[in-house]
């Protein structure tokens, strides 16, 4: 385990080692979509539905890593009134029933300081966080301040990363390394195997923690695909703020899609 305290990251690993599948499942959900009460909603369907993890996004509003579906439910996020503390909120009601991993971009985190920021995460349940505008040039205060509180923090390693920047990444990874299919922000896509087993080959190869693949992953066979190639845990963002979208009354359709996603990677 990278981390330097053994109590960070435990229940991360916990879920990695112990999700049924091929490969552990991650949701991803955006906080305060369609409104804090029916994110809350969409988090217990998820559990429901076969997730291990939950992916949970604060709304920013200017998200540079994410496509036009998850960008706009940030937008309509933050037009509904959703602020960090409501979605910490949701968070400390999802986190005892699956562990939730915290996506924020740093501004969010560097305007309350690092080391109360990641207190609060811990406080609401939380068990991990990404940053992904956060380059590991000035991830030092972060990390020291998330490792202090018991919280994982998750870097990003894109599939363009040089061999020693990558090294970098493996080594300051907490509870899992979140490796990027594809260039480029977040959405649906056709890649496969092919594409994915180079990269989940480097991000093994540079961590000692498990490697989940995000961005692009859209359908349980590629989802199964991923798995096959080498990832120890699948994230699906797009697809789901999608079904978020077309039936916003509707937590228990998303938490059928989530389903068919843990139903392919567990046959």
């Amino acid at each position: 385990m990278a981390a330097t305290e053994p109590t960070v990251g435990a229940r991360i690993a916990e879920a990695f080692a112990g999700a049924p599948g091929r490969a552990a499942l991650m949701p991803y959900l955006m906080g305060g979509f369609p409104t804090l009460e029916g994110s809350r909603e969409v988090g217990f369907a998820y559990a429901d539905g076969g997730a291990d993890l939950v992916e949970l996004g604060v709304p920013f509003s200017d998200p540079l890593a994410d496509g036009p579906v998850i960008h706009a439910a940030g937008t309509e996020a933050l037009r509904a009134g959703a602020t960090l503390s409501g979605v910490l909120g949701v968070c400390e009601q999802i986190a005892p029933r699956v562990p939730v991993v915290l996506m924020c971009y740093a501004n969010l985190v560097l305007a309350r300081g690092p080391d109360v920021f990641a207190r609060r995460a811990v406080d609401a349940g939380a068990s991990g966080l990404i940053v992904p505008d956060l380059p590991i040039e000035e991830a030092a205060p972060v990390l020291e301040a998330c490792d202090a509180a018991g919280l994982a923090l998750v870097p990003l390693a894109a599939p363009t990363s040089p061999d020693a920047r990558l090294a970098q990444i493996g080594a300051l990874a907490r509870g899992f390394l979140y490796t990027v299919s594809v260039t480029g922000t977040t959405g649906e896509r056709t890649t496969g195997r092919d594409v994915f087993a180079p990269i989940l080959a480097r991000a093994h190869a540079c961590t000692s923690v498990p490697v989940a693949l995000g961005f692009g992953i859209s359908t349980p066979e590629q989802a199964v695909e991923a798995a096959e190639a080498g990832a120890d845990g699948v994230i699906i963002g797009s697809r789901l703020v999608r079904a978020v979208a077309e039936a916003p009354d509707s937590p228990g359709a998303v938490g059928e899609v989530v389903a068919s996603f843990a139903r392919a990677l567990r046959g």
